[in-house]
């Protein structure tokens, strides 16, 4: 296996993949609160944590990536309210969509999603071990984390304590049962107007939005798993938090990578229902099509935000239709091409070195640009490295089968020859011009004539 270095947010720095089991990846990275359809925002984490799962098994490591649904929240009660519906009913209805849009990347899903609502007992048995530990206390029916217990608080974040706004409700009511405003809900009791509670042995009521994350997390990879990802966004306070409540319960860290994307942004600000400025996945799919989305998301280092636009969607899916085109003219029954391993070697040294794609994106366009120069030169090749670096981003979806052109447009194309031939450039142009017409294009090489289909 080739050393693989990400970057770690924790440390600041790349650091080399060392897993807890040997030969073993664990990967949780959070998903999203549904209250509402998921935007293009949403969905970069799903495609990135998705596509290394794809990189690390092609390295040959047994990967386990979770991604959590929350499906009982603050926001999932207020946007119940206002359509006057059953907050459970809501998130059972938006949990659908989520899946069935992001089932629309062709990227398969997850090998866990975790509800929150699921893992409630888990959530109470955590709660209570803080609590024993002093490191929580009960106020009012609510439970919260004592911040100033935990030594290492800020370590993630790197903010001082004055600047560490919890962002949490601040009534006068919740202010006056905190000891501390930098203290965060655990567990809140249960208000009028909320229409889904749990049990628990300090009052009935649902778990705060941090909890659920520690406790999904451990339930189905323990502690000191290898990659905790979610978008720059969560660094503070919930990835901030989750640390915390972990090491102070359990003494171990929760993960030893903390690995975060940047956001998407249009017109300079990021991405949020919140803004206003969103454009929905399942709307987005509709308008440029799976392989343009996933095919932009790789154009970017997950790490820097990533600019939303028609002309960025509509580049990238003149970029699939390259690779579409490269693909027509293979021959799945040729051997390798000879001379282009490593061209290949290179595109994934780039996704070892912090998960480059944009880099490895380039180097399977020199891959494909030295392809099609040995096409028109007359050599027949295969598709088998070619397939393999698609698959790892996502884009095995453009690979297809050579298709012959019907009979009426090899006829328009043997005309288009003899024009050639004949030094007829018009009449040539005129075919030529037909051909495409009928949707085929039609390119001249050393070994003669070659018909592909248009996009």
């Amino acid at each position: 296996m080739r050393e693989i270095r990400l970057h770690d947010t924790l440390t600041g720095g790349l650091r080399p993949l060392d897993p807890r089991d040997p030969g073993s990846v664990g990967i949780y990275a959070c998903g999203p609160t549904v209250y509402s359809r998921i935007h293009v925002g949403n969905a970069r984490p799903y495609v990135v944590y998705s596509l290394l799962k794809r990189f690390l098994e092609r390295e040959g490591y047994d990967v386990t990536l979770v991604c959590n649904v929350t499906d009982v929240n603050d926001k999932i009660y207020a946007a119940a309210r206002a359509a006057g519906r059953d907050s459970a009913d809501l998130a059972v209805e938006m949990t659908r969509h989520y899946r069935e849009d992001t089932d629309r990347l062709g990227l398969g899903r997850p090998d866990a999603e975790p509800l929150a609502t699921e893992t409630i007992d888990e959530i109470v048995e955590l709660i209570g071990t803080l609590i024993n530990r002093d490191a929580a206390y009960v106020s009012g029916g609510d439970v919260y984390f004592r911040v100033g217990a935990f030594e290492g608080y800020g370590k993630l974040s790197n903010r001082a304590l004055e600047d560490m706004d919890q962002g949490e409700d601040e009534s006068d009511m919740t202010m006056a049962r905190k000891e501390s405003p930098f203290d965060f809900a655990l567990w809140k009791a249960q208000k009028v107007g909320e229409d889904t509670c749990w049990p628990a042995p300090w009052g009935a009521g649902r778990p705060g939005w941090h909890i659920e994350c520690s406790a999904m997390a451990e339930k189905l990879l323990g502690t000191d798993f290898d990659i905790h990802g979610g978008g720059s966004d969560l660094v503070f306070p919930h990835h901030e938090n989750e640390i915390a409540q972990t090491e102070a319960a359990r003494d171990r860290p929760l993960a030893r990578i903390w690995m975060h994307n940047g956001m998407i942004r249009t017109e300079g600000e990021k991405m949020a229902k919140s803004v206003g400025n969103i454009f929905l996945l399942h709307a987005a799919l509709d308008e440029f099509g799976r392989d343009a989305l996933v095919m932009y998301m790789v154009g970017g280092h997950y790490r820097q935000p990533l600019s939303f636009s028609g002309e960025a969607l509509k580049e990238a899916a003149a970029a699939a239709e390259r690779i579409r085109e490269l693909c027509r003219r293979l021959d799945p029954a040729a051997p390798e091409p000879e001379g282009l391993a490593e061209r290949a070697e290179r595109f994934y040294d780039a996704l070892a070195d912090d998960f480059n794609t944009p880099a490895a994106r380039a180097e399977l366009f020199d891959w494909i640009a030295e392809a099609n120069r040995r096409l028109d030169a007359g050599e027949t090749l295969g598709v088998g490295a070619l397939e393999e670096m698609l698959r790892v981003l996502g884009l095995d979806t453009l690979l297809c089968a050579p298709e012959e052109a019907p009979e009426e447009i090899r006829q328009l194309a043997a005309e288009r020859d003899e024009a050639r031939g004949a030094r007829d450039f018009a009449r040539a142009d005129e075919l030529r011009d037909e051909i495409a017409s009928r949707g085929w294009s039609v390119r001249d090489t050393p070994s003669g004539q070659t018909l592909v289909p248009r996009g």
